[in-house]
């Protein structure tokens, strides 16, 4: 089988867009696992990621151990930190902050990850993860300590994308955060789309349909849904 990015490259050469749903381990109900999973096999959904900012319980290896016996999607880890990491996986967005000044963020829970993710057979996908200001302060703003990136400066917005495709990211991921206000202005994903050539996830904000549609048309080669879902099982339902 082709490595997860290989895909994930190949769907951008073919055009096929991609859709992951992010799931947050603190906010599953165990009694409602089924249903979920079950409601995930009904989508449209590509991929699963797993992560939050704040993952407080213990359940990452029984939690992708219970997904994987009823949905044959690929899960990914989204990790807030280093304690969020899970060799029942199959991949992780080795994520760095680079839209934010924080060092901790953007090379120290690296560092302090790697004799984790040395015991796994993960696959590794170096991503350069870009907050982008979107009305309200995000889970990812208050726990980094970092700022995010004005939505009305798209030079800055663009130049940070190139410099983490310059640095050797293979994935770009412009993110207004969990539970965010707005999302992504379509402007900077269609400006960013258009001058990197490394694959462009989008997330955060989207609470309908039309949004990933609207996202995809600006060039998101992969939208994540997570809190509209969550509220929501019925989200790919909804024709609104």
């Amino acid at each position: 089988m082709d490595n997860l990015y290989s895909q994930i490259l190949k769907a951008k050469t073919n055009d096929k867009k991609l859709l992951a749903i992010l799931l947050d381990p603190d906010k599953i109900v165990w009694e409602n696992l089924g249903d979920l999973i079950s409601k995930i096999n009904q989508s449209p959904a590509t991929h699963i990621f797993i992560g939050g900012s704040h993952v407080k319980t213990n359940i990452l290896d029984e939690l992708i151990i219970k997904i994987k016996q009823d949905c044959d999607l690929p899960i990914v880890l989204f990790p807030g930190n280093p304690s969020q990491i899970s060799d029942k996986a199959d991949a992780i967005l080795f994520l760095s902050l680079i839209s934010g000044r924080n060092p901790d963020y953007l090379i120290e829970h690296q560092v302090k990850a790697v004799p984790i993710l040395k015991q796994t057979q993960l696959e590794i996908i170096s991503t350069g993860y870009i907050l982008i200001e979107s009305g309200n302060e995000t889970a990812v703003a208050s726990v980094s300590k970092t700022k995010p990136l004005d939505r009305n400066n798209l030079d800055l917005v663009l130049a940070t994308a190139q410099a983490g495709e310059m640095l050797g990211n293979k994935l770009i991921y412009l993110e207004a955060g969990s539970g965010a206000k707005q999302a992504v202005p379509l402007e900077i994903i269609e400006l960013v789309s258009q001058n990197i050539e490394i694959p462009l996830l989008v997330g955060g904000g989207i609470v309908d349909l039309q949004g990933i549609q609207n996202a995809y048309q600006a060039g998101a080669d992969l939208v994540v849904i997570g809190t509209a879902f969550e509220k929501d099982l019925n989200f790919f339902n909804n024709r609104h």
